[in-house]
This record gives C-alpha cells, structure tokens and sequence, in this order.
C-alpha cells in the first residue's frame, strides 16, 4: 500500500505540474486590454424671480461621454459616444445634439512608426497654424478625421504628415485640410555636451471650394512656420514664425469680403531663466490676421456664428497669455487674445494684437529675516496687450500696419502673490491685482480700471483633512463697479471634500442687480471616480481654460458631475 502510494505521489505531482504549466501558457496569451472612461455633466436650470431668468424649454440637460479603447500588441483602436440629451448644456455648439458616435480610429505604432485613420488629435509647434484638441468643459472638440503618418528615422528626428477635415458636432467641415512637421534635434550633429538644439518646420493647407464668382484668393490656403529651442543650463530660449498666405477678410456680417485680401503672421518669443530660487519667464507674442478656420465662412444658427462664438471650426489655437487667475473676482473681466481682423466699425478697427508677459517667482530661503522659518513665495505677473499700430480705412477696408510698436490698449494685469507658511499647519497667501479691461473694443461696454485684494488661509488638521478660507474684494470705476466675495472649502480626507463661495456686486449702479452669486457643494472621490453636485448662481460672462474662453449666460440651478476611468 505504501508502495503504491509512493508510486502515485510522484505521479500526481507531475500531473499538477502539467496542468499548472498549461494553465500558465494560458495566463501568458495576450489577449490585448480594453481601457476608457466616462463622463457626465448635468445642469436643471431654474426659475430665478430676483434676477428676472427663466429656465429654458428642456430645464435638464446632459453631456455624456463615453470613451472605449483596445489595444492589442502594435494596435489600438477607440470609439467616443456622445450623447446630449435632450440637449446640450446652455450656449454649447448647437451641432452637440442627440446621441451618437463622436469619433473613432485605428492605430498601429512600432518604436519608428505610427500610423492612424479615423479622428485624431495633433498640435504643430505651438499650435498657431494647428491644433486639434478636446475640451468638453469649453465645448471644444476639433479632431480630424482622416489619416496620420508619424515617423522616427533616429531619436533626434520627428516628421508627420497628415490629411483630413476637421469636426464640427457629429459632422465634418468642408475645408479639407494637409499638414506636414518636422522636428530635429541638432545636440549630436554640433556635439553638445551642455546645451539642447531643435529647430522645427511646418506646413498646413487648407482648401475650399468657393461661391465667389473670379476670387482675388487662392482656394488652397497655405501657411508655414519655422521655429528653434535652445536650452543652456538655466537659460532657456525659443521663437517662432508663422505665415499665412493673402485670404479673404470676413466684413461685419461675417461674409466673404472679396476686395479685402490679407496674409497673416504671428511671431512667438519666449525667454526664460531659472536658477538658485529664482525663475523668470518672459513671452511676446505679434498676431496679424491670424484667424485660421477650416471654412472661410462660419455657420449662422439662430444669427450666432458657431465658428467665432463656439470655437468651432478653428484650426489654431490662439490662447490669451496672461495670467491664470483662481481668484473669483480677477475673472471676472479676462482677456480673450484677438487674432482676426476685426472692422467693427469706424472708431474701432483692429488687424490682431501685439504685447507680452513676464513671470517672476522668487523663494526667500528659510532661517532669514524675510523667510522666516519656512521661507516665503513671491511671484509676481505683468501682461500688457494692444493693437496692432499701423493706419486702418474702413471704406472701402484696408489697414498697413507696423511691425514694432503698440496701437489702442486692450488690456493689462499687473499682480503680485505672496504666499507664506506660519508653521507645519496654517498656510497663507495675499494676493494683489491691477487690471486695465478695455471692453469698448473688446466686447462692446466701458473702459474699466480694477483693484483686487485677496487674502487666504490654510489649516491642515492632519495630512488629509484640512479647511480653507478666502476673501477678496474688488474696486471698479466702471461697468458693474465694485465686488467682495468669499470662499470656504473643507476636505475631510481624501474621499469628501465641501465648499461655499459667495460674490456680491454690491456697487452697482443699478440696484437692481446688486446681486449675490453663491454656490456651494461637494465631491466625493473613490480611486479615478468622482461625483460632485452643485447649486447656486452662474454670473454669466468668460469662462476660461487655459486662456482659451467661451460665453456662459446667467442661469441658476442644481449641477451633477460624474466621471471614471478603468
């Protein structure tokens, strides 16, 4: 029996060493891995007696996001659906609507090649001639559907080459659109030791049949650019131009102005050093009839022009380069950058913009008289933005303007940030803004001159739960005049989190409108999900995301936000 049983042990143990080998071949087939994420933002709109606004037919609304990817070895492929359910939210591009497939595509990359058909997004340099990108809180999704080549002949090469038409809601623009970058990295050929080369070139071509009977205009648009990176130790430098053959001026009524011929040109500098606690950042930038769409003429839906009022429809991308303000009452008036020609009418004529900023941050070192225990930050921001100088004709139009120098002021920001920490738990900030909105050429309205001051403290009760108080306050000669607001957010740990803010216009002119805008509400977080609701007062105005902004109207309401990835 013990035989037998000393027969049968060695037996079994081969056979679970067979199954197991089987079952780990098993585990090593790659079936590829599927990956997305979902998201949802949702708004009912109310009635709000106090500031005369109605809700709009269908009060609930709903952008929903679903995004599906699989991979498999060298190959992915991905589809978005979308659904706007039963719209859109509020002064979302009108071609969001319903349920349907928003993009999708099919990918092949090796360590040298990669190849994609279906919607892709891609930037060229800075994104002057061409961006396409995705940002669902601006209703923004310029993707292009057609093909992308990318190839890598050695580490210090990059080139791309892609053809297609750019989105517009679930459809595509006529304009069909032909793109070509290169990048090259020079430290090896010139032997650099210290030091990092590049030097990029860039072409794009729009075309577009026209209606216009003998066009002074090509319907093929060309635009290049050529730019160069350098970077020495802390310093650190580049520039860029960009060009853009003549094409046709829109007039007031966003029409084909066929006697109003013009090339645009952008040139983008920017400076830097950083070293030793201090960091200094310096960018200026020319924009000359920079507007680039992928059809000369934008969509009118209900007298809106989808193009300029949507974002929709722009190949470039264009942000406002100032600073990024967290403040509620420094939003209030933010600079949108003005890269088209624009002939409001005979007192304002603008043919782009031309101005900079300068960053400069700066720690004091512990243990000094300034520092104190734990150091101080102070940074500082100065923007200044203007037209372009030169001579402007309304009738018939024409502008020649100048390259150096400044024309009418559009807006500046001059602001200072300290922020210190009293000890291992309260942690502060003052912040100080001058801005200079010039809203007579900017939107239509008055010149306004603002003060803000706003203070913050900290409190951390342990690693993860902490609560934040805020105040600021706003002096204003005009438009709406004078603000004070408040902040207080509480994060329990890392799951739950609250926070009620309040701005009041309390100096208005018309005291009918001195209005508060409260909102409060809270998240709740879960590994990469999350859920937030919502209630309170939009004020209306710019809301913007990385210097790129859209319009909001005024409305009042219960918000949820849902979002996970996996």
């Amino acid at each position: 029996m013990k035989k037998a049983l000393l027969l049968l042990l060695p037996l079994s143990l081969c056979t679970t060493s067979l199954f197991a080998q089987e079952d780990t071949e098993q585990e090593k087939k790659d079936y590829g891995k599927v990956y997305g994420s979902f998201e949802s933002n949702s708004q009912w709109y109310l009635n709000d007696k106090e500031r005369n606004i109605d809700h709009p037919e269908d009060p609930i609304r709903s952008n929903n996001y679903l995004y599906l990817n699989y991979q498999y070895k060298n190959w992915t492929a991905g589809v978005q659906g979308e659904a706007y359910e039963p719209n859109a939210l509020l002064n979302y591009n009108p071609g969001f609507k319903g349920t349907n497939v928003g993009i999708y595509y099919l990918s092949y990359k090796s360590e040298k090649f990669d190849a994609t058909a279906g919607y892709f997004y891609e930037q060229f340099g800075s994104g002057l001639l061409l961006r396409a990108w995705e940002d669902r809180s601006l209703g923004i999704n310029t993707a292009l559907r057609g093909g992308r080549v990318v190839y890598r002949p050695s580490d210090n090469v990059r080139l791309t080459a892609l053809y297609g038409q750019q989105r517009t809601g679930f459809d595509v623009a006529k304009g069909k659109i032909y793109g070509f970058d290169s990048d090259f990295n020079l430290d090896k050929l010139l032997s650099f030791e210290e030091s990092d080369l590049s030097v990029g070139l860039t072409y794009v071509g729009r075309y577009e049949k026209t209606y216009i009977t003998d066009p002074n205009f090509d319907e093929l648009t060309n635009a290049f650019a050529g730019r160069v990176n350098f970077i020495h130790g802390s310093f650190y430098a580049s520039g860029e131009y960009n060009y853009k053959q003549k094409d046709a001026v829109l007039d007031l009524q966003n029409k084909i102005n066929n006697d109003f011929i013009k090339p645009g040109s952008a040139v983008l500098l920017n400076l830097g050093y950083s070293a030793n606690g201090l960091g200094i950042d310096a960018t200026f930038r020319r924009i000359e009839n920079m507007s680039f769409l992928s059809e000369r003429e934008p969509t009118i839906v209900n007298t809106e022009s989808t193009s300029l009022n949507f974002n929709d429809k722009v190949l470039n991308f264009v942000p406002a380069l100032t600073k990024q303000h967290h403040s509620n009452l420094a939003n209030i008036y933010v600079y949108q950058a003005q890269a088209k020609v624009d002939f409001q009418g005979s007192e304002i004529m603008k043919a782009g913009e031309t101005g900079g900023q300068i960053d400069i941050f700066y720690d004091i070192a512990p243990e000094t008289a300034l520092g104190g225990k734990y150091g101080t930050n102070i940074g500082v921001n100065i923007s200044s933005w203007y037209n372009l100088p030169g001579s402007y004709r309304f009738v018939p139009s024409d502008y020649d303007t100048k390259f150096f120098g400044v024309g009418e002021k559009y807006y500046s920001d001059y602001n200072i940030e300290v922020k210190k920490k009293l000890s291992e738990s309260w942690h502060t900030g003052f912040y100080y803004v001058n801005q200079f909105y010039n809203k007579q050429w900017l939107q239509g309205g008055e010149k306004v001159n603002t003060n803000i001051v706003a203070a913050e403290a900290t409190y951390n009760f342990s690693p993860s739960k902490s609560i934040r108080v805020e105040g600021e306050h706003m002096w204003a000669d005009a438009d709406f005049k004078n603000w004070a607001g408040g902040t207080v957010e509480l994060n329990l740990n890392d799951k739950y989190s609250f926070y009620v803010w309040d701005i009041i216009n309390y100096g208005n002119d018309d005291e009918s409108r001195r209005n508060h805008y409260y909102n409060f509400g809270g998240a709740y977080r879960i590994g990469a999900s999350r859920i937030a609701v919502n209630y309170g007062r939009q004020r209306g105005g710019l809301v913007c995301v990385g210097g790129v902004c859209r319009f909001v109207p005024e409305s009042t309401g219960f918000s949820l936000s849902l979002s996970t990835a996996f």
